[in-house]
């Protein structure tokens, strides 16, 4: 693939990992969730990533420190801010998650989603 290739969704992706998100210390709040993430693009400086991500239910911490685009294939899941305010996703959804962003995702059924992240502490 050539560098400025458009990205095809239904290709090879650039590799694959699958994670238990319970072996981050003090991330999971219910559940056993496992992920599975298809990393189709990323950048030359690792600043911004995109992909296909799978998860099965639970719901943890949600990561911060970047900005995060999502289209929802399939399932249902809802974000939760510190407050308790929860809004409610389900397929076909599109929602981004600033920067700043402190709550819970919740996978209530396996979701899949389509992502754009770009991630603002890189080393």
């Amino acid at each position: 693939m050539a560098e400025h290739d458009v990205i095809d969704f239904t290709g090879e992706p650039l590799r694959t990992s699958r994670r238990r998100l319970a072996d981050l210390p003090d991330r999971v709040v219910e559940g056993d969730p496992q992920h599975e993430t298809r990393l189709m693009f990323e950048s030359p400086d690792g600043a911004m990533i995109a992909g296909i991500w799978t998860s099965t239910p639970g719901k943890w911490h949600a990561f911060t420190e970047r900005d995060e685009y999502c289209y929802i294939l399939e399932g249902h899941c809802r974000l939760i801010d510190e407050e308790g305010n929860a809004k409610t996703f389900r397929k076909d959804d599109a929602f981004l998650i600033p920067n700043g962003f402190r709550g819970y995702w919740e996978i209530i059924e396996t979701t899949t989603k389509h992502f754009v992240i770009r991630q603002h502490n890189i080393d």
